[in-house]
């Protein structure tokens, strides 16, 4: 039998795994959440299930419904373009409280996370498609070190949640923008580091902007 700790862990563990399956679409938009086949699937208990899928519903990831069970949020163009307005409110806030507090160890964590991203986006462009996933991870990690010396941990928590609910549509998409995202990516660094927060600003307005015309276009 397992220990308490195990058991909120293994709960930790499902949740997460459920989380990651809807947001990089192997749980695809409005797909029933039938409870015995996630549980052959995850290999949780079905009470286990039920807790994980109603936190993942006060989430907006899965939709509960009395007597219907669950299933995969919907995607439409009205959310994305309120997931769009919401990260550019939020994140716009937080990379200048971040610009304006960051220290030398800000500015090297950030120069790091964009190497590893430049790096992947290179691969990408030159054919590489199987990296889509760890593309977006590298993605998320470096706008999550461009605002992490923002001070605020529950500022942070807001916006890694729009972000997720963002990046699924992104990752609806078959094909990636390329050189115009590699540019954005560099623009973003680049006043980042100069302490350019008007710039900055710009920046990461034109970078989201044109990620949602790319989603919808696509």
């Amino acid at each position: 039998m397992l220990s308490a700790r195990e058991t909120a862990n293994v709960g930790l563990d499902t949740y997460e795994t459920i989380r990651d399956d809807i947001i990089f679409g192997r749980l695809m938009p409005g797909e029933k959440l039938k409870l015995d086949a996630l549980k052959a699937r995850y290999k949780v208990s079905i009470s286990t299930l039920r807790e994980m899928l109603n936190r993942l519903s006060g989430e907006g990831f899965v939709v509960a419904q009395e007597q219907r069970g669950f299933s995969v949020s919907p995607m439409s163009e009205k959310n994305l373009r309120e997931m769009a307005d919401l990260r550019i409110l939020v994140e716009s806030h937080a990379l200048e409280m971040s610009i304006n507090n960051g220290d030398t160890e800000w500015e090297g964590r950030i120069v790091a996370a964009h190497h590893k991203l430049h790096l992947t986006e290179r691969q990408i462009e030159a054919g590489d498609k199987s990296i889509k996933e760890t593309w977006k991870r590298y993605d998320w990690e470096f706008h999550q070190t461009l605002i992490h010396a923002c001070g605020s941990s529950a500022l942070l928590d807001v916006h890694g949640a729009i972000f997720d609910k963002y990046l699924r549509y992104q990752m609806r998409v078959n094909d990636i923008r390329g050189v115009e995202t590699v540019q954005s990516h560099q623009e973003l660094l680049d006043a980042a580091l100069a302490r350019d927060v008007g710039l900055a600003k710009l920046a990461l307005l034109h970078h989201i902007e044109t990620g949602v015309e790319h989603c919808l276009k696509n």
